[in-house]
């Protein structure tokens, strides 16, 4: 089994960074102690001067595309593209093809990743207006939650019956966890702008139709359910400076019964890269201005955002081509997160200790997972060595995902992944995978 000394690195753990030594034996983290100290017989040594380590960052939101979306992105690729980035773990969502909507489909979802996936994993169950029974079913032990898409994304999943949803909230006793814009305002600002422009709507008009407002209507109204039904939610993707109102940085995270999520997509574009980037940064909920980018951004690092994802959400060049209306809305981003999120250190939004905390302690501790998100003795040795000050270019030549491409090509990072460590089995290093050790289903302590 893995069996390795990681020697003198600068460790970044609850808040502190340090340096020491970490050996990995069985699966685990054997023991943490100070540099250059651990002596273990027929340990592999690393040697990390220089080096930072941080656990494996726990994605709790995206959608890998299998079953039946298979040409844009699937379980195999993208947990590859996943761990080459630093993610050890994801949480994925319901709306493939068929949904996820009973415990059947979604239990074959598992089965799948426990054959293919380099990453560990879990599966959201899918809701509508309808399965109520079936949600009921779910064991809280050992999936990660329900979701709920309140506004109509990329699938057919909306719930939109208010009696569905005060049933929901209201008997579901596990996370939910909340796509939240009112397909109401949305259609009815698609609508003025189809009538002024036509259907070739540039890119840049996506933040006024799926708008501020249409956001924090269907956010404030799924606060106002779980207030009601003191039911535990998590709203995703937050998009606006006015949906941060919404919540509290003024009680622990383990006291929280409503909380967020960030994503590395509305931490770094604006809606001034509309100009360039066009339909490739077209994500539901949309980007939006620099001033709503700068409050989540604070949102943050103030706790009143509790964690950060990507929401990866793969298509094809081909599909993102097409015009507005046409358009999907996502775009892949698990491989670039971390680096995206360090490039975010080097320009002094976020420190190191912030961002571990964001995108693993918080995960791990808000989800209640076991054993997993830090670097702890007897804790799953999920790790990731990365390099600060190596500086490489996003292309055609690294990208991993299927679809093939990314937003962030030409962006010069100056941080880079050196070694991904999943249940202690190497595999990734040095722009290389390794293959051959799978990872494990998510189980929680609830």
């Amino acid at each position: 089994m893995s069996h390795y000394i990681i020697q003198n690195a600068s460790i970044v753990n609850e808040d502190k960074i340090f340096f020491g030594d970490v050996l990995i034996k069985n699966q685990r983290i054997d023991k943490i102690t100070a540099p250059n100290t651990l002596v273990s017989e027929g340990a592999q040594v690393i040697d990390a001067s220089g080096l930072h380590l941080l656990p494996g960052l726990i994605d709790d939101q995206v959608h890998f595309r299998e079953p039946g979306l298979t040409h844009k992105g699937d379980i195999y690729s993208e947990s590859r593209a996943a761990v080459a980035g630093g993610i050890t773990s994801f949480m994925e969502m319901p709306n493939t093809n068929p949904p996820a909507t009973t415990i059947d489909l979604l239990e074959e979802k598992y089965s799948r990743a426990a054959d293919v996936s380099l990453a560990n994993y879990s599966f959201f169950m899918g809701t509508t207006n309808h399965n109520v029974d079936e949600l009921l079913k779910v064991d809280p032990k050992n999936v990660c939650g329900v979701k709920i898409f309140m506004g109509s994304s990329t699938g057919d999943m909306l719930v939109d019956h208010r009696e569905a949803l005060e049933q929901v909230f209201s008997q579901v006793k596990t996370l939910i966890s909340l796509h939240c814009e009112s397909d109401h305002m949305i259609k009815l600002n698609a609508d003025a702008y189809r009538e002024k422009m036509g259907e070739n709507i540039p890119a840049g008009y996506h933040h006024m139709i799926r708008s501020a407002e249409a956001c924090y209507a269907s956010s404030s109204f799924a606060v106002e359910l779980a207030t009601k039904h003191n039911t535990r939610i998590h709203i995703l993707h937050i998009s606006t400076e006015r949906e941060l109102a919404l919540f509290r940085n003024d009680i622990p995270l383990a006291e929280k019964r409503i909380t967020s999520e960030a994503c590395v997509h509305h931490l770094w574009f604006t809606n001034e890269d509309y100009e360039k980037k066009g339909m490739l940064i077209k994500w539901n909920p949309a980007i939006k201005t620099a001033s709503d980018r700068a409050a989540i951004r604070a949102a943050v690092n103030d706790n009143r955002i509790d964690v950060v994802a990507t929401d990866h959400a793969p298509h094809t060049l081909e599909e993102k081509s097409k015009s507005y209306f046409n358009a999907p809305s996502g775009a892949p981003l698990v491989q670039h997160a971390l680096v995206a999120l360090l490039e975010m250190y080097h320009q002094g939004v976020f420190s190191l200790e912030k961002i571990v905390r964001k995108s693993a302690h918080n995960v791990a501790e808000m989800f209640q997972i076991s054993n997993r998100g830090f670097i702890r003795e007897g804790y799953a040795a999920d790790l990731v060595l990365v390099d600060l000050n190596k500086p490489w270019t996003v292309s055609k030549g690294n990208i991993l995902y299927k679809c093939g491409w990314s937003p962030f090509e030409g962006q010069e990072f100056k941080s880079q992944v050196i070694s991904t460590f999943v249940n202690g089995n190497m595999v990734y290093e040095n722009g290389q995978l390794i293959e051959g050790q799978n990872g494990q289903r998510l189980l929680f302590n609830r």
